[in-house]
């Protein structure tokens, strides 16, 4: 290896090195899943085959129990509404679709098996724009079905967020 560069990787060391001894000192970590202060759950309220239900589902496995019977859950997460929707936003003069607005949408509340509520009713809505050609077809489905898998897990986040504020 040639002195110069040698030289040049003591430099880019020397640069990263205090770096990422700053980034561990300053208290930098990546978001974490919120911590359940709950050890069951129970999801009621959502379509039998909800995409968002079982997202929900998913996450809250790797912390709590998720139980089917509402009565032996800590908590009672309802689902009051789980939407997707998509609707037309633009079109061409020759009634062509141009582009659509995605939508989730949910409203949901928490409570104790004996009713107390632990969280009000609450509605969190995320849209998107997806443009739209009719010679892409294929791809603007793959990318819509992207959109909904982001705004699926932000709304997932979102409402385990809000769980973990619950005090049982």
């Amino acid at each position: 290896m040639s002195s110069s560069r040698r030289g040049v990787l003591r430099a880019l060391g020397a640069l990263v090195l205090p770096g990422s001894i700053a980034l561990g000192g300053c208290g930098f970590e990546l978001r974490r899943a919120p911590k359940l202060p709950f050890r069951s759950i129970a999801l009621v309220g959502f379509a039998p085959r909800s995409p968002l239900a079982q997202a929900l589902r998913d996450q809250l496995a790797l912390q709590v129990e998720v139980v089917d019977d509402p009565a032996r859950a800590d908590v009672v997460l309802q689902a009051l509404l789980d939407l997707r929707d998509k609707v037309v936003v633009a079109q061409t003069a020759a009634s062509q679709v141009r582009e659509f607005e995605l939508r989730v949408r949910i409203t949901f509340l928490a409570h104790a098996p004996g009713g107390r509520e632990l969280l009000p009713r609450t509605e969190l809505m995320l849209t998107r724009d997806l443009s739209y050609a009719e010679n892409n077809a294929l791809a603007k489905e793959q990318e819509e079905a992207e959109l909904y898998r982001d705004m699926q897990t932000d709304i997932v986040q979102q409402v385990l967020r809000r769980l973990a504020s619950v005090s049982i």
